[in-house]
């Protein structure tokens, strides 16, 4: 893409309602626009990485076997007064009627509507396992939203819903989406740690928060500081082994992490001191097992093999795919702007052209972007006549990876200067050779 035919709608003094880093630098970096409290347009920059974040979790679910669907972001009130979730959510719920005097509500979560999905189409132990998921917009009618896109009232969430024959192979599957969702955040760039959490109004006694350490988080957390050297990795997992998975959780929940609603200030005390830490997080996902709750209530049940009916152990998984954003900034920044890691960033790499209107350099910067392009990489070139001060700034600002800056001197030597944006460290090179380095990269 061409910065002269691109929407970025910078700004260079930061709006006075932004009060943390992420919330400054998506407005900034002409991210996003408010549209009303807690509300927000996503423009093309946020929405690139917005559907970059996206995709990671879609393959993530998909290795998992976990099936997409898209359900309706209205919902019918009367699913919720069966579960006797409808008046015991809260204001947070955003309730309606239709033309009819039918009421409705804007979906806060959809374990009632996947639930009678499943009843109205399963009826068999031979169906099962069956693990469901959708990403979708949702709103909570938040007393205070702030923070930009960490506390919205309108959010983008990956929301999944798992159905099994028994309590164990429903534990299984909390222990398989445990896996699965290391593996996704670590893609991105982040390290979420599992926290033993509250299951607040979801129900059941099995549920872990991820959270990712940031001086702004909404949680105040303890944690056994040999947690953070721990690593998914590249490592092979069958997701149907029951025994793998397990191993995996027992790797990463036998330390000691909590959130303040869980935390036994006693089991803490058997932490070495020097490994005992007392932060704030991010919460950018969680897992439930709630038993069943809401096959009880609902009336989702199976026949067994011997002839039976019972109802289905059920739970449910959360990704925060629109509050991922704000998270990875919060994780990763400088005091010039974002520094994205490759795994979620809008372009691949930034092309500087230092002297607009110069052939040589111009000659230059088409044909890195043509080759960029051949390869099957987005570079944004820019293109602008503006200084090269100005330029530097806004790709500092917008936090791509890695900046290819072409110039008269540079060129002169048969060389351009390749740049990370997380180091600072710059190598001179011939265009190919860069070329063929941000290829590797991405590879």
């Amino acid at each position: 893409m061409r910065l002269t035919r691109y929407f970025l709608p910078v700004l260079k003094e930061t709006p006075s309602e932004a009060q943390i880093v992420s919330h400054r630098l998506m407005l900034r970096a002409g991210m996003i626009k408010q549209a009303s409290a807690g509300i927000y347009s996503w423009l093309p920059l946020g929405f690139k990485v917005l559907r970059k974040i996206e995709n990671i979790v879609h393959d993530e679910q998909a290795r998992a076997g976990h099936i997409p669907i898209q359900m309706p972001i209205l919902q019918s009130a009367d699913l919720w007064r069966e579960s006797g979730r409808y008046d015991a959510f809260g204001e947070e719920m955003l309730r309606m009627q239709d033309r009819h005097g039918r009421e409705m509500l804007y979906t806060p979560t959809a374990e009632e509507l996947v639930t009678d999905i499943f009843r109205a189409h399963v009826g068999s132990y031979k169906d099962l396992p069956l693990t469901l998921y959708q990403i979708q917009w949702k709103f909570r009618d938040e007393v205070r939203p702030r923070f930009g896109v960490m506390r919205g009232r309108e959010f983008y969430m990956k929301d999944g819903y798992n159905f099994d024959l028994t309590k164990d192979a429903a534990l299984h599957a909390y222990n398989r989406h445990l896996v699965s969702y290391l593996r996704t955040y670590e893609r991105m760039g982040l390290q979420a740690i599992p926290m033993r959490a509250d299951s607040g109004a979801m129900g059941g006694d099995n549920t872990h928060e991820f959270l990712v350490l940031a001086e702004t988080g909404e949680s105040e957390v303890f944690y056994d500081a040999e947690i953070t050297d721990l690593k998914f990795g590249d490592r092979a997992v069958d997701y149907d082994s029951v025994e793998q998975c397990q191993a995996v959780l027992e790797e990463f929940t036998s330390r000691y992490a909590r959130t303040d609603e869980t935390h036994d200030e006693a089991l803490f005390a058997q932490v070495p001191e020097d490994r005992r830490r007392r932060a704030r997080g991010i919460e950018v996902g969680q897992i439930f097992y709630f038993g069943t709750k809401y096959s009880e209530a609902l009336g989702a049940t199976v026949v067994t093999p011997d002839g039976s009916r019972v109802p289905v152990h059920m739970g449910s998984h959360g990704i925060g795919v629109s509050r991922l954003l704000g998270a990875i900034i919060e994780a990763s920044h400088d005091e010039r702007g974002i520094i994205w890691p490759e795994g979620v960033t809008p372009f691949h790499c930034g092309i500087v052209n230092l002297k607009q209107g110069d052939a040589a350099a111009d000659a230059a910067c088409d044909s890195l972007y043509k080759a960029l392009t051949a390869k099957g990489l987005e570079p944004l070139y820019d293109d602008r006549t503006e200084r090269a001060g100005a330029k530097f700034a806004t790709m500092d600002l917008i936090g791509l990876p890695w900046r290819i800056t072409v110039g008269p001197r540079g060129l002169d030597k048969g060389v351009v200067e390749l740049t990370s944006r997380r180091t600072g460290d710059s190598e001179e090179m011939s265009p190919e050779a860069a070329v063929d380095r941000i290829a590797q990269i991405y590879s």
